[in-house]
């Protein structure tokens, strides 16, 4: 019988520490932890890699945060919605928009479906690295799942319509959609610039 089921409780207690450990961004003493796990006879579980991973991402180290992900599958473990995510903010951190963008295709192919977090760490790295096509793409994709759009995604929105305004034309059909998901943000600087843009392109 493997080791998690004999010790739910002790793998609770790693994942809990793993987690303390990258929220004070020690990502070294959390992989430490994980590492350790394996020496103690307590193999870890999916909620463990996600702390890793998530320690990862918030030290910006996103090779190690990959490399867990990759060591997931090896132990036969399917990396969740919050395993991937985790891994593209990784690659967002440091504008790494390919490998970002690798882990949202691989979550699709493997039958998961990105979340709020996924599409928006897809949209800020591509923002930074200049592929506003990408990013308008994403952020409509976000809108087609019916997934919460907050205040800071629909800024990057704006921001990423601005600076397409002179390669591709804009998309205004997204300041449309962006009016209508915040209906009560009432003065906010992206509602603004959404509602002079949109009626300037009527």
């Amino acid at each position: 019988m493997r080791g998690a089921k004999l010790k739910p409780d002790v793998i609770l207690g790693y994942s809990a520490w793993i987690s303390a450990c990258g929220k004070s961004g020690r990502w070294q003493l959390a992989l430490s932890v994980l590492r350790g796990m394996q020496g103690a006879k307590v193999e870890a579980d999916v909620l463990s890699y996600n702390a890793g991973v998530s320690a990862c991402e918030k030290g910006e180290q996103w090779q190690q945060a990959l490399s867990l992900l990759g060591e997931m599958r090896e132990a036969q473990l399917e990396p969740s919605v919050i395993s991937y995510s985790a891994g593209i903010s990784a690659c967002e951190k440091v504008g790494h928009w390919q490998q970002a963008l690798s882990l949202l295709v691989a979550m699709l192919e493997v039958k998961l479906e990105p979340d709020a977090i996924s599409y928006s760490s897809g949209v800020t790295v591509c923002e930074k690295c200049g592929k506003w096509g990408l990013a308008l793409s994403l952020l409509s994709e976000l809108w087609r799942m019916n997934l919460e759009l907050s205040a800071p995604n629909f800024n990057s929105g704006i921001g990423v319509y601005e600076r397409s305004l002179g390669s591709c034309g804009g998309f205004p059909g997204f300041l449309r959609i962006g009016i209508s998901c915040f209906p009560n943000s009432g003065d906010a600087p992206c509602t603004r610039a959404a509602r002079e843009t949109s009626g300037a392109v009527k």
